[in-house]
């Protein structure tokens, strides 16, 4: 009875290890190999800021800007006085971009005589295509004495996301 377990478990171990070979024998390994690649660009930036009205006697200054940023130094001389800035923003990528935050804040601690107006970017700007806005800074008409501030820091975002 021994002998006949011993055989079994013997048939049994070569019948696993035939079968561990066959299954070696008839398997094959396949590869993936691929790649992936953004083929659009995002390029949305600032392209110009232009003084395009300002009031006789005042100074527009020479307004600055790179991709990302504008700056301006408005010298208004008396109260009624403004200088209006032109803002160009284009979109030189190819994805469509779509304003998400537009805010211009004057520092509320600056001169209540100097008022801050603007226009708003297209809310849309479509890939090879330019957009812009208006910065207008002036002296308040309705002034009666000369304000012991006399400066307005103005701050601003215009932000274009991809959606």
């Amino acid at each position: 009875m021994v002998k006949n377990r011993n055989i079994i478990i013997s048939i049994l171990l070569i019948a696993i290890l035939l079968m561990a070979v066959a299954y070696s024998a008839l398997a094959t390994q396949l590869s993936l190999n691929g790649t992936a690649e953004i083929i659009n660009e995002w390029n949305v930036k600032i392209t110009s800021i232009t003084a395009q009205d300002v009031s006789v006697g005042c100074n527009a200054g020479t307004p600055e800007f790179t991709d990302t940023t504008v700056s301006f130094n408005a010298k208004l001389a008396k109260p009624g006085d403004y200088i209006t800035y032109l803002v160009m923003i284009e979109n030189t990528g190819t994805l469509n971009a779509t304003l998400d935050k537009f805010s211009i804040t004057p520092d509320p601690t600056g001169s209540p005589a100097i008022i801050c107006t603007t226009t708003e970017p297209e809310t849309l700007l479509e890939a090879g295509k330019t957009t812009c806005f208006l910065i207008k800074v002036s002296y308040d008409e309705n002034t009666l004495e000369m304000p012991s501030i006399k400066s307005k820091t103005i701050t601003g975002v215009v932000e274009y996301v991809q959606k």
